[in-house]
């Protein structure tokens, strides 16, 4: 059997919430979990607060084999993702003396201070893990299967980066794309038979529109290609079908 590794995303602010910063973090983790096969199964947007954060967290570890997060580890009061994650693990969040120490190295190198606002960039949860950042030093961090990263789109890329050697991954998920002329009030039915007849794939519509014309593509996923293939030929078999037909 094709073994099948799981993972969430949660993303964490309240500046996402209301629309003052385009999440642009999802999008980049789902190309890259899908091309190492691992399946992004679900994704949760969390405001800052503790409770709702340590909430998500336990409820996602439990489910998925991996969970990601963005966003809430830097400078600032409300950057409080470190401390809702220890909460949730039930272990203290304290600074990190390897943290300390790297960015200590890193401001002084550059003259400026080391303040306090500044080693809150060295929390993190009791036992955890350093995630390295090439960019602007201050780590990210694992603990258990909850990998926690910076919500600055750079930051976060060359987290991930550094985090997915480290996982296990799963047998990938193929696909295959078949253009169809007709909407999905015509196709609906006849797709539908397909699928239960191919319970191997997932066979998905997107309905497009363009030159004043509707029509569908088809796209067939399976970790299969036996499978795959069998589902694709039906597939273009019941498209051109339609149009002889028509």
């Amino acid at each position: 059997m094709s073994e099948i590794v799981t993972a969430a995303m949660m993303v964490i602010g309240d500046e996402i919430l209301s629309g003052r910063t385009k999440d642009r973090n999802i999008g980049h983790l789902a190309d890259i979990l899908t091309a190492v096969g691992i399946d992004l199964k679900e994704v949760r947007i969390v405001p800052d607060e503790e409770d709702e954060i340590a909430a998500a967290v336990n409820a996602l570890r439990s489910r998925y084999t991996y969970v990601f997060t963005s966003g809430g580890i830097g400078p600032t009061h409300d950057d409080i993702t470190a401390d809702s994650i220890a909460k949730a693990f039930g272990v203290p969040c304290e600074h990190d003396a390897a943290a300390l120490a790297l960015l200590g190295a890193h401001y002084a190198k550059r003259a400026m201070e080391f303040t306090d606002a500044r080693k809150r960039m060295a929390r993190m949860p009791r036992g955890a893990v350093h995630i390295d950042n090439p960019v602007s030093v201050a780590p990210g961090f694992v603990i258990g299967n909850v990998h926690v990263m910076a919500g600055v789109p750079s930051i976060f890329q060359a987290m991930l980066d550094n985090v997915i050697p480290t996982l296990r991954t799963g047998t990938k998920l193929l696909s295959a794309t078949v253009q169809c002329p007709h909407g999905e009030g015509v196709i609906g039915g006849p797709l539908g038979d397909i699928q239960k007849a191919n319970p191997e794939t997932i066979i998905g519509s997107y309905p497009k529109y363009g030159d004043g014309k509707f029509w569908t593509e088809l796209v067939v996923r399976s970790r299969s290609p036996e499978a795959l293939e069998v589902a694709r030929s039906a597939v273009e078999a019941m498209v051109a079908g339609l149009s002889k037909s028509g």
